[in-house]
């Protein structure tokens, strides 16, 4: 479990320092002296952040449902890290869109939109399909009650972004345990990594904002590196990832 361990430690400490770097650089311009150009309300790095942190509230959720379903101490701390990590980054994610003045739900918007006409969301990169319900915009709970609204972690326009579960694998997670849990929480966050992976590779290529573009390119390195520790877990429960 070192390489969860590493991955997880290292992409809050790299959000932390960004968040440091993104209140000096929106409080008094960049460091070159150079002032900061704010994002705007369609651009890639405000997408980006807005479609991120419902991704991640779905990861959290996730991760607090199957640690009170199985006793697995791999699968729990592994979900712990999972959690942990993602909650830190939605964290940052929503306070850049405050520093920016940005809202961080925009009403009838397309998810994936800020990635280009060819990234629909209509399917995930899984096949998964649009079902779900529209997000509401309340802020996420601290997590010691579990899921509290599965259905909440959908994109403003009630379509899932890639990589998503639907409500329907999400209630079943939530009624199985033990190795059933354990392996079926496994296949849908490593959809869901991948699904995150694509949209930060988007984000390290299009954001403008060097804090959020370097966050992206962190949570790429650490999502494919919980994928390969994934696969192995599923590995030694007789099982692989879907598709």
């Amino acid at each position: 479990m070192s390489r969860t361990y590493w991955a997880a430690g290292t992409a809050v400490g790299l959000a932390l320092l960004f968040a440091a770097a993104t209140v000096a650089t929106a409080s008094g311009g960049s460091s070159s002296g150079t002032p900061s150009r704010t994002p705007g309300l369609h651009s890639a790095d405000a997408g980006f952040a807005r479609d991120m942190a419902v991704h991640h509230q779905q990861a959290v959720e996730m991760s607090f449902v199957v640690r009170d379903r199985t006793q697995d101490e791999a699968v729990r701390t592994l979900a712990y890290d999972i959690a942990n990590t993602q909650a830190n980054q939605r964290g940052m994610l929503l306070g850049w869109l405050d520093l920016w003045g940005l809202p961080k739900v925009v009403t009838g918007e397309p998810p994936m939109s800020w990635m280009g006409p060819e990234q629909g969301a209509e399917q995930g990169a899984d096949g998964h399909g649009t079902g779900g319900h529209d997000m509401s915009g309340h802020a996420m709970g601290d997590g010691a009650g579990g899921a509290h609204d599965m259905g909440s972690a959908v994109a403003g326009s009630g379509r899932l972004m890639p990589g998503m579960a639907t409500k329907e694998e999400l209630l079943r997670l939530g009624e199985t345990g033990g190795r059933d849990a354990e392996v079926l929480y496994l296949q849908l966050m490593t959809d869901h990594h991948k699904g995150g992976v694509a949209m930060a590779e988007g984000c390290a290529r299009q954001c403008v904002t060097p804090a959020e573009r370097a966050l992206a390119q962190g949570m790429v390195a650490a999502q494919q590196s919980e994928l390969t520790l994934m696969a192995d877990m599923l590995g030694r429960r007789g099982a692989a990832p879907r598709g």
